[in-house]
């Protein structure tokens, strides 16, 4: 139930509200429907061109690894692998409207969700470069008073913390848990400060900087502190900074709008019941509500790698990991969390960077070798509330990226 009360107008959300639905077992599709309403394929390189990769991992090794997520009940998937040449390979299977034979479109638009926190991260750091402000700095030098009550005490978190989910915030963020609550409340909107506030009913899940514990809320004050230090909003500074940069011309806000450009695949959820509900139409926090596409999350994977978005201190800073808790690591395993950016090992050796975003019908995994040259992404149009089938839907969805990584990461 949620104790806040929506704001009387549209107003910028916070950062990721929902991607605790993942942990809550968010994450949905109707495999029943996928049966009867029949399945579309595509496979094709961008350029149009029959393509292999420069190693192992081909064409057909995509589109098996992408038909293996799908039959798992996913409605529609789209994955693309980008190479250090600028060939992609993509892939597409499922449906993206239930009950049509509609295909998922190969460039189709998405809620890319909690990836989301690594465009923030790279701002701060970017700040940091620029003087702005210091990974070392309290809450209360940006906030004073924000963070206060329950044992919350801004003069204790810092910057790094709040990046790296050590602050011990607690979330306590509005969703929705079935069918009714969705129509409900999917036309919500809450300030940053509500969303802070509903923290602040609640003792830290730790003292900072004594545990790891995924905190969305900490995020929503990263973003109030940009707009201290930058003197404007922070979605300026992440489209100056990074969007127009990158021509990561496919990524926007949607704001108050709550439905997606087209083309896109609608997202499904599927609730405890068992109901499979579209839940494309719905109002976003603003961090979270971030819209993509394949080929834009892998440039950002790959110009952030590269080096053209933060000095090499700051980007040492922000591979600077710490071991994430029981639970997500269930998700991630192996996974270590560094300022906005996760690691995760991979089969063959060595590791990879990402960042996955969870978001009621729309899950994305994405990975990229660590100097950026590869950058994989796939994004499948349902997420479950059962926490077994989000689990399964991970996991095919982590081997596809860590076959993409292994099979070609030494031959660009």
């Amino acid at each position: 139930m949620r104790s806040t009360t929506p704001a009387s107008a549209p107003q910028h959300r916070t950062s990721q509200q929902r991607h605790r639905r993942i942990g809550r077992g968010w994450l949905a599709v109707a495999a029943a429907a996928l049966g009867t309403a029949g399945v579309a394929l595509a496979v094709q390189p961008s350029d149009g061109a029959a393509a292999t990769s420069a190693s192992g991992y081909r064409q057909d090794d995509l589109r098996l690894d992408a038909e293996g997520i799908q039959a798992l009940g996913i409605t529609g998937v789209q994955a693309r692998v980008t190479t250090a040449s600028g060939r992609d390979l993509v892939a597409t299977t499922g449906i993206a409207v239930a009950g049509t034979n509609r295909p998922v479109p190969r460039d189709g638009y998405f809620r890319m969700a909690s990836t989301g926190k690594a465009l923030m991260a790279t701002v701060i750091l970017q700040l940091v470069d620029k003087g702005k402000l210091s990974l070392d700095d309290r809450v209360d030098r940006w906030l004073p008073g924000v963070i206060d009550g329950n044992g919350n005490d801004g003069r204790k978190v810092t910057v790094r913390q709040l990046l790296q989910n050590t602050s011990g915030l607690h979330d306590d963020l509005p969703g929705f848990d079935t069918p009714q609550e969705y129509y409900r409340h999917r036309y919500d909107t809450y300030t940053p400060e509500q969303i802070v506030a509903r923290a602040m009913k609640h003792h830290p899940d730790f003292r900072p900087g004594t545990g790891w514990s995924y905190s969305n809320t900490g995020y929503v004050v990263l973003g109030m502190i940009v707009e201290k230090a930058a003197g404007r909003p922070w979605q300026e500074e992440v489209e100056s900074r990074i969007l127009k940069p990158l021509g990561m011309n496919h990524t926007y806000l949607p704001g108050t709008t709550s439905t997606l450009r087209r083309p896109h695949a609608d997202g499904y959820q599927v609730f405890a019941s068992g109901e499979r509900t579209d839940v494309t139409e719905q109002i976003v926090p603003d961090l979270g509500g971030y819209v993509s596409t394949t080929a834009d999350v892998n440039r950002f994977f790959q110009g952030l790698l590269s080096g053209k978005l933060l000095s090499e201190a700051r980007m040492a800073e922000m591979q600077d990991t710490v071991p994430v808790d029981k639970r997500i690591e269930a998700f991630w395993p192996g996974g270590r969390y560094g300022l906005g950016l996760v690691n995760r090992p991979l089969t063959c050796g060595g590791s990879y960077w990402s960042h996955e975003g969870g978001e009621a019908g729309y899950i994305t995994l994405n990975g990229a070798t660590d100097d950026g040259s590869r950058t994989v992404t796939v994004s499948m149009s349902t997420s479950f509330n059962d926490l077994d089938e989000t689990l399964r839907q991970h996991r095919a969805a982590s081997d596809l990226v860590d076959r993409a990584l292994c099979d070609t990461s030494s031959n660009r």
